[in-house]
């Protein structure tokens, strides 16, 4: 994704300029900075955050950097688009929403880059145009074609889910109260077997999740959102329909990447823009915060807690 970025915001976003650029493999970064023809390799992040020649951030290393990589972005004063999840824990999110109100303005932004997709904004503009009346439930489904061995069911729910938790927070415009996680009994203990997700809402909505990260046959999300007077769905974007065999159909995507790259490409323009102005867009610290409690909440309901309340404290004025 680090490499994914830099070629976004070198070729796509008017306004950005790479100007440094660290991996812990330096001969990649050198490769991409020959690739893009833009930017310097540093030494470390801490060094490339501390550039004088930067005056934003963007981290897309291993999850277990992304709490210190952000507070020290906090600590300069530099805007920061931190890949999801914003931390490990909602313990140490707090520590970052925590910095941010005592820096006094936003800084961060996290990729939750669904809140970009086109199909997905126009599902919450309909929903927002009244036509349909009041949402009462939204149906998501979210499967990859396979697991790496290390892969588990708590990952499905900590770093795969957790977009369905960021995107029914937004769609919805509520906070997500209570988590209760189920898995097939007929599935086989494999790394990527699916679980099914029920989530109540403060509105009193009900969101189901699907996480099936084994479903072998492409990379599949979609989300049926039901209400009072209708329904809204996205529709998988393909550019080809293809006949052959006695079948018509259209192809799946291995992966995310094609499937979002519309939803990246805005992601990086408005935050280059955001930050060009002062501002700042998308998904914030608090909501990198939500959605990690939702997850730890799904958590404690795989392991036995049954339907896990989600306890999320006062939320800073600094993101009304």
């Amino acid at each position: 994704m680090g490499a994914d970025h830099a070629r976004i915001l070198a070729s796509q976003v008017p306004g950005a300029e790479i100007a440094a650029l660290y991996d812990a493999d330096p001969v990649r970064a050198g490769a991409i900075a020959d690739e893009i023809g833009r930017g310097g390799v540093t030494g470390s992040p801490l060094e490339l955050i501390a550039h004088p020649g930067v005056d934003a951030v963007l981290v897309a290393s291993p999850d277990s950097t992304h709490k210190d990589l952000t507070l020290a972005c906090i600590a300069a004063g530099k805007p920061v688009l931190c890949e999801k999840p914003l931390a490990q824990s909602s313990a140490e999110c707090a520590q970052v929403v925590a910095a941010e109100t005592k820096f006094g303005s936003r800084l961060v932004q996290v990729g939750y880059m669904r809140r970009f997709d086109p199909a997905c904004a126009e599902m919450k503009a309909k929903l927002l145009s009244g036509r349909l009346g009041n949402a009462l439930m939204l149906h998501c489904i979210h499967r990859n074609v396979s697991a790496p061995a290390w892969f588990d069911s708590g990952m499905a729910i900590t770093n795969s889910a957790v977009h369905e938790f960021d995107l029914a927070r937004w769609i919805l415009e509520t906070e997500l109260t209570a988590v209760q996680v189920f898995r097939p009994k007929a599935a086989a203990n494999a790394p990527g077997s699916p679980v099914f997700v029920v989530i109540e809402t403060a509105k009193g909505q009900l969101v189901n999740v699907e996480i099936f990260n084994d479903a072998a046959y492409g990379y599949d999300v979609r989300s049926e959102l039901v209400c009072e007077k209708g329904t809204v769905s996205l529709r998988m974007p393909g550019r080809t329909e293809t006949n052959a065999d006695g079948m018509q159909g259209l192809d799946y995507p291995a992966d995310w990447r094609p499937r979002f790259a519309d939803a990246y490409r805005l992601q990086a323009q408005a935050w280059i823009k955001a930050v060009s102005s002062g501002g700042a867009a998308g998904a914030t610290a608090w909501d990198g915060y939500a959605a990690a409690a939702v997850a730890e909440a799904g958590l404690r309901s795989l392991t036995g807690e049954g339907c896990a309340a989600v306890s999320l404290p006062q939320k800073s004025a600094i993101y009304e």
